[in-house]
């Protein structure tokens, strides 16, 4: 008998520059193109008492621009990673609430999992051509070289060292800015991909191929 992967895509957010409706239907294809059973959905508030949808998956993948996400729900979430689910956040799937110079308390656990909270867009232009480079060795990344590619630029802070960086870019400054991570919380796994803004970055080969197997081995299968 096969064993079968079900992946859910989660779009949640009031964000007029990210594109919701067709990253859901993007990140849908890719997630059946890795082998998952994938749905689409919108809205955070399900892991609490989770519907049937949302408790089968085995990766959730979050393409988010902002909107409500209680902390009850993020809790609910957390648990269920480290219970051995997995997390796949593109994106925006890292914008969180801020309180002062740091983290908003409401937004503690989605930080802890996921691992990262945006900061900004950087120095320079918030978007423009430029190389992705592939670091250190993992499945997700394997036999894939550097490539270039019209994206939205994102910097951020992580929650903690704990995580293995796979691909980065450099700014104009010389400063090494990571663009991918993976890392492991209880028996879960979570990838954040920074890149994702629009179709420009979708209609990536290497985009794809990344989204494609940062799903499979959040689920288990790579």
């Amino acid at each position: 008998m096969t064993d079968t992967r079900n992946a859910l895509v989660v779009v949640n957010g009031d964000d007029i520059h990210h594109d919701l409706l067709s990253a859901s239907q993007v990140f849908q294809q890719l997630g059946i193109e890795a082998g998952l059973v994938t749905r689409r959905s919108m809205g955070l508030n399900r892991f609490v008492d989770a519907r049937p949808e949302t408790a089968d998956a085995d990766v959730y993948l979050f393409y988010t621009a902002g909107g409500q996400f209680p902390t009850a729900q993020q809790e609910a979430l957390a648990a269920a990673v480290a219970a051995g689910k997995g997390l796949v956040g593109v994106h925006g799937a890292n914008i969180m609430g801020w309180a002062g110079d740091g983290i908003d308390p409401a937004d503690r656990p989605y930080f802890d999992l996921l691992g990262n909270r945006y900061l900004s867009h950087g120095p320079d232009h918030h978007e423009g051509r430029h190389t992705i480079e592939i670091v250190g060795e993992h499945p997700i990344t394997e036999g894939l070289d550097d490539f270039e590619l019209f994206d939205e630029y994102y910097e951020f802070e992580f929650a903690d060292d704990d995580v293995q960086v796979i691909a980065q870019r450099h700014r104009a400054d010389g400063e090494v800015i990571p663009v991918m991570y993976v890392r492991t919380v209880g028996k879960g796994r979570v990838v954040y991909l920074a890149l994702g803004h629009d179709m420009r970055s979708w209609g990536e080969p290497a985009v794809r191929t990344l989204v494609r197997r940062a799903l499979a081995w959040a689920a288990g299968i790579l």
